[in-house]
């Protein structure tokens, strides 16, 4: 009985020594690869990249790039704004010549164009000049002339209105690369001085700054190429709106001269 009791005891622990063994070789096998996936992150985390930069970086790294942040927003938004603003003056010019020619006085072609169009603004203007060419100083210039004038005006208003913020894109493409080129030239005196504060020319103290210095130098020239790009694609375009513009309006100086009393 006592023998019986004795095996009985002998094969439950063995039994028992069987289950547990497994699970601990399995928490032991668990644990390495735990503590790679934890140092995992750690070792992806570039100590070199841009969001260290953005996090860790100086002062002055930190205002570079929120000043090349703005410029690059500013310039898209010109950009983009610009291509509507010549797609609508483009299109109202030419809505402009088919509508206003067809009406049968000046009055009623001018009704006819849209409020706040440059088409309705150069016909407007130039009508109220043909009308009112009265005035002691006014009178010493002839029709033709004093017509013309306000039409080149008229015209010139225009014009001014599209190349606006065209000056923010020569100036963005003209300057980023600098501002990019002063945060290179900040990374490497930092590089230098962690350098000599170090004593001794080793990776790990000039990788950062460096790293840090040609990643302002990539932003700089990525803020200035689109810029470039777009100032000479919107300056091409303003110019072949601005023909239609100029073609207009001296289709309408004709009709104006050849109507020698304006009626509305």
């Amino acid at each position: 009985m006592f023998s019986r009791l004795s095996a009985l005891i002998a094969t439950l622990v063995v039994a028992a020594s069987l289950v547990v063994a497994p699970a601990h070789a399995q928490d032991a096998a668990s644990a390495p690869v735990a503590e790679q996936t934890a140092a995992a992150p750690a070792a992806n985390d570039n100590p070199y990249g841009l969001m260290n930069l953005i996090k860790n970086g100086h002062a002055v790294d930190q205002a570079v790039l929120v000043l090349l942040l703005i410029m690059s927003a500013g310039s898209w938004f010109i950009t983009f704004t610009k291509l509507y603003d010549q797609y609508k003056v483009g299109k109202d010019i030419s809505d402009a010549r088919a509508a206003f020619f067809k009406k049968p006085t000046l009055a009623d072609g001018v009704k006819a164009l849209r409020e706040g169009t440059a088409a309705r603004y150069i016909a407007q203007t130039a009508v109220e000049a043909g009308e009112h060419h009265e005035g002691n100083l006014t009178e010493n210039i002839d029709r033709n002339t004093w017509v013309t004038m306000n039409i080149d005006r008229a015209v010139g208003d225009v014009s001014s209105k599209m190349g606006s913020g065209l000056g923010f894109l020569a100036t963005v493409g003209s300057t980023s690369p600098f501002i990019g080129l002063f945060g290179t030239v900040w990374g490497i005196l930092n590089a230098l001085t962690a350098i000599g504060v170090a004593g001794q020319a080793s990776i790990d103290k000039g990788a950062g700054p460096v790293g840090a210095a040609l990643i302002m130098t990539a932003i700089g020239l990525a803020v200035a190429v689109p810029a470039v790009i777009g100032y000479n694609w919107l300056l091409n375009r303003n110019k072949a709106v601005l023909a239609q513009v100029r073609a207009f309006a001296g289709d309408l100086h004709g009709v104006l001269m050849g109507s020698r009393q304006v009626k509305r």
